[in-house]
């Protein structure tokens, strides 16, 4: 077994999504995704958000605003290592299914196992999971309403960390209702996650390979 799991995020979101929008020139920052995760979790639904870079004092700063006002600051980091560029993988499934369904699957997977695997045949999606205890199916036929559309050019399957895919799927859930599921046999799979505006939020995830 692999034990080596590699993920990656991309996020966008256009200008015209959100009320205000300056920005004189290209700024690329690196922040603690967990320590701003806690920060967002601080906002409630009637609140506005304001972001801005102070460069002298390298801080992303949060701006509140409802009845009364909250400020945040996060110190920015230095990168580590080189941009990583979107693999770029031909995928040979594609799923589009609501995300409260892949949330849910997720869910009964992990009472399992710690893994799942991803199945791909003439109509049907097939989620599975087992461990020492028992073992989980999830059939998802291209007739449900869950399963909004599903394309492949041949059967594929492959497995993957749950506790990554539990993590994305919970970030994304608040976010979005859609999400599109593409892989191949032994590949990444990319979870696109439909956001309005035509904003895009997308994870890879490399596959659990089994190794004799």
């Amino acid at each position: 077994m692999d034990p080596s799991h590699v993920a990656m995020v991309d996020f966008e979101l256009p200008k015209d999504a959100v009320e205000e929008y300056t920005c004189s020139s290209p700024v690329k920052l690196c922040i603690n995704i967990t320590e701003m995760s806690k920060l967002l979790r601080r906002v409630s639904g009637n609140e506005s958000i304001e972001l801005t870079y102070d460069p002298k004092k390298a801080k992303l700063n949060m701006l509140l605003k409802s009845n009364y006002t909250r400020t945040f600051s996060i110190a920015t980091l230095e990168p580590t290592t080189d941009e990583v560029p979107a693999p770029k993988i031909a995928f040979n499934a594609q799923a589009r299914i609501t995300t409260d369904c892949l949330k849910n699957a997720i869910g009964d997977a992990a009472t399992m196992s710690d893994h799942i695997q991803f199945e791909m045949v003439e109509g049907k999606l097939i989620m599975r999971s087992s461990g020492d205890l028992g073992s989980a199916i999830i059939e998802i036929e291209e007739t449900s309403e869950e399963l909004l559309n599903m394309t492949f050019s041949e059967p594929s399957q492959a497995t993957f960390s749950l506790s990554y895919l539990s993590d994305m799927v919970k970030a994304a859930s608040s976010l979005s209702d859609i999400v599109t599921l593409e892989f191949s046999t032994n590949m990444p799979i990319r979870l696109n996650f439909e956001l309005p505006q035509k904003g895009r939020l997308q994870y890879y995830l490399a596959p659990r390979i089994e190794t004799a």
